[in-house]
């Protein structure tokens, strides 16, 4: 996806992230999805009024916190190399995309595990089968995926409710589930964050 040069007012923002919290409720927290999103155009996120970012690389996310600091909440929701730990253990609140033995025994903040459940071998993510061995290694608050791209927002609900399911299962309550595409069903399905880019900030 090629970067796009400027995010949409701050009033417009506004205005999709009040409508957007109000299709998920006050259960689901929506994360901003902020990876083309520029240094300087931060500012007009945070005039909307958007407390919650989710950034995709190290290198970014150190960057843009350099300028705002605590005026965001700050998750990870991209690949996680290991030696990029100690950049997120220094800002992050959450990690969403934990799926490494190595990264995650260097996480000192608490993180969910990020599970691929179609298997997709382009996609990060442990199988099933493994959530357990991640449980031990590290402070694991829930559960995240992202299913096979669909035109359909429907055909992510088997494994969103999939996913739900293997939380329970591990004792999880977190889910982070759900993007511009496919947010409402996530939140029909126990979503307690949603990812949300382009369908709130641009356009």
């Amino acid at each position: 996806m090629p970067r796009v040069s400027s995010v949409s007012s701050s009033e417009t923002i506004r205005a999709r992230l009040e409508r957007l919290r109000a299709e998920v409720g006050p259960a689901v927290t929506v994360v901003a999805a902020t990876k083309y999103v520029s240094v300087g155009e931060m500012a007009s996120l945070l005039d909307a009024g958007i407390d919650v970012v989710g950034e995709n690389r190290a290198q970014d996310l150190d960057a843009k916190h350099a300028v705002y600091g605590d005026a965001f909440r700050w998750h990870f929701i991209g690949r996680l190399q290991s030696n990029k730990a100690k950049v997120v253990n220094r800002i992050c609140e959450l990690v969403h995309s934990l799926d490494g033995d190595s990264t995650a025994r260097r996480l000192e903040v608490p993180a969910l595990v990020q599970v691929n459940l179609a298997g997709e071998e382009t996609k990060g993510g442990v199988a099933p089968e493994r959530i357990a061995d991640l449980l031990a290694l590290a402070d694991v608050r829930g559960l995240s995926t992202m299913p096979p791209a669909a035109a359909d927002p429907e055909q992510s609900r088997p494994y969103f409710r999939r996913l739900r399911e293997l939380a329970r299962e591990h004792g999880l309550e977190q889910l982070s589930i759900g993007t511009s595409q496919d947010y409402r069903v996530a939140a029909e399905e126990g979503a307690t964050f949603v990812r949300v880019g382009s369908s709130l900030l641009r356009g």
